[in-house]
């Protein structure tokens, strides 16, 4: 049997172990030390911007951090893209918020500037002005940026960018995960670079940092006691996990290049075919990690989603479909939805293919001849 081939597996380089071998010598096995702090220092060098870096646990806690600094509380409104990760939206409910979600424009799959406007002024009519905005740049495609901030910056609303997945990306060559308010990053196992599990909140002033600080480590205040005003969280990274996250800093590069090369793969294999087409940027302006290489079958097509999922599955070879609208999920059906049928459409035709920047050769030879036999039969 032939060894399974994954979605996205965690992909290690030569110096993570001595990183951690130096965590245990100094006896640094806390959610704090000195590989920590250097940590932060790496990301907030590679954004190449006056940024303060607070790694966390998860990219979830970043953005229920974002959105607690924001003042959003209960009975408040924050919209947020519906093609995304459920992660996104959970900490607007942890806080007692109300999602209201935004369809997607079909060039990058982020969210639409237009519908962001028309729910606005809508929200802004029922005299429910929102609190926040977060959008995504989704599979590593940054969103249309410059728009959503426009529209954001004329309502006075203030933006979180959620690049969990868009480290190494950019925008007009500006660093995703610089822009907005807060940007948020996602160091899980599955994503460009892994610190087994962790994230990041990206912030524009040494204040929120400073705050999210506090918050993320149980909101003690500055007594010889423990002393507590506020309710605080354990989010904190463990300084072992960024030790590893240094080791990772140091291939992020490489890493970034295997995936791009994972995507030119992909187009050169389904460049003849008329009934699939791989997610691409839509200009020079869109700069991808292509975090994961995504294709769309045409509605035409003798198959469907699961019928080439599950053949692939049965090959040992993981692919996923496209995220399910979080307006479509059961959790959030209460919730408020603006736009049409973009998103629904990009997750009933759409599969994300094995993407692994520690993908082989012979992987994507084996990927191939499924493929090739898959359609052959189909």
């Amino acid at each position: 049997m032939n060894p399974k081939i994954w979605l996205s597996a965690p992909h290690l380089g030569t110096s993570e172990e001595d990183f951690v071998k130096q965590v245990f010598a100094d006896n640094w096995v806390a959610p704090v030390g000195p590989q920590l702090l250097e940590f932060e220092s790496a990301i907030n060098n590679y954004l190449d911007a006056s940024t303060f870096t607070t790694a966390l646990s998860s990219g979830t806690a970043a953005i229920h951090l974002a959105l607690l600094l924001l003042e959003v509380a209960i009975g408040d409104e924050v919209l947020c893209q519906s093609f995304t990760f459920s992660a996104t939206a959970n900490p607007i409910t942890y806080l007692g918020a109300t999602p209201v979600f935004i369809d997607s424009e079909p060039e990058t799959w982020n969210m639409c500037p237009v519908i962001l406007e028309e729910a606005i002024k809508d929200r802004i009519h029922k005299n429910k002005k929102p609190k926040a905005i977060i959008f995504v740049n989704l599979y590593g495609m940054p969103a249309k940026i410059d728009a959503i901030l426009k529209v954001a910056e004329t309502y006075g609303i203030p933006v979180i960018e959620d690049a969990a997945e868009a480290l190494g990306s950019n925008y007009k060559s500006r660093r995703c995960g610089t822009f907005g308010h807060f940007s948020v990053f996602s160091f899980n196992g599955n994503k460009i670079i892994t610190t087994s599990g962790g994230g990041a909140l990206i912030s524009r002033t040494k204040a929120h940092h400073e705050r999210a600080l506090f918050y993320a480590t149980q909101a003690k205040e500055n007594a010889l006691h423990y002393e507590h005003k506020h309710i605080g969280y354990n989010y904190r990274l463990s300084n072992v996990c960024a030790a590893i996250g240094l080791g990772q800093m140091e291939v992020l590069s490489n890493r970034i290049a295997k995936r791009q090369e994972n995507h030119q793969f992909y187009k050169e294999f389904f460049k003849d075919n008329a009934t699939i087409s791989v997610f691409e940027a839509p200009d020079h302006n869109y700069q991808s990690n292509y975090w994961l290489s995504c294709i769309l079958i045409e509605p035409t097509a003798q198959f469907s989603v699961s019928d080439l999922v599950n053949y692939l599955a049965e090959c040992h070879i993981e692919a996923r479909p496209l995220w399910k609208p979080l307006h479509l999920q059961p959790v959030f059906k209460p919730y408020p939805y603006y736009g049409g049928t973009i998103c629904e459409k990009l997750f009933n035709n759409g599969i994300c293919l094995p993407s692994g920047s520690n993908l082989t050769d012979g992987d994507r030879l084996r990927i191939a001849a499924v493929l090739t036999d898959f359609l052959k039969n189909n």
